[in-house]
């Protein structure tokens, strides 16, 4: 092998007229993949669940052979597209049949909060730290977990929030990055403070230390109270 060979670089042995052929097979594999999501009756990406991701993904690699190998035919890719659909199809149908194969295939809602406060039993099995979570809390308006009264991990994995009415807003725990959230064991001041980890508040004097009832972790937070901005 010559290193630096131009040639073998861009095209190898291929001829230069079979740039043109990768553009029509590029157009095939965009039409396979287009026809393929209108089939499906999904309007948009954000639509997919997890399973309508996995077959996507699937596809890409039928439809990438397709553009890129000299030596892969459309019509084979074209029959797997299909195959692939009529499973899809029949997948769906077995779903909106049985709610138990539904659960099984796409999972289901899972409530993450509820007044105030984490159900905890929910985060024993979520793939998340509490910094990224709370960054998905803010970017929808939170500023600490007292404005929330319910929150729920879709199945797309989009959160749901609910939001008490701002008479209603209760002391919580704060979801600001840790520059502006002030967390230790032993507090500094008389006041009124949130478990770290689960969101339980309880008042606590200067330099006490306490154990939460609800999810045993021994760091603090001083809560806050704010309202949110409609």
């Amino acid at each position: 092998m010559v290193p630096f060979d131009w040639q073998r670089f861009f095209l190898d042995d291929l001829p230069l007229l079979f740039l043109a052929e990768v553009a029509v097979r590029a157009f095939a594999g965009y039409a396979l993949v287009f026809l393929f999501l209108k089939a499906s009756g999904r309007r948009g990406v954000r639509q997919l669940s997890v399973f309508e991701l996995v077959v996507i993904l699937t596809l890409g690699s039928a439809a990438g052979d397709v553009v890129y190998y000299e030596d892969s035919p459309v019509l084979p890719a074209a029959a797997v597209f299909i195959s692939i659909l009529l499973l899809y199809r029949a997948t769906t149908y077995a779903m909106q049949h049985s709610h138990r194969f539904n659960n099984w295939v796409e999972g289901k809602p899972v409530t993450l909060i509820r007044d105030g406060l984490y159900e905890i039993d929910s985060f024993k099995d979520m793939n998340i730290t509490d910094d990224e979570f709370f960054m998905e809390l803010r970017q929808q308006g939170v500023e600490h977990l007292g404005q929330v009264r319910l929150a729920i991990l879709e199945v797309d994995g989009n959160i749901s929030l609910f939001f008490h009415e701002n008479n209603a807003v209760r002391a919580g725990l704060s979801v600001l990055p840790p520059e502006y959230r002030d967390t230790r064991k032993n507090v500094s001041a008389d006041g009124l403070y949130a478990c770290s980890r689960c969101g339980h508040t309880e008042t606590l004097a200067a330099q006490q230390g306490a154990t939460c009832p609800r999810c045993q972790n021994t760091l603090w937070s001083k809560t806050l109270t704010t309202h949110r901005h409609n």
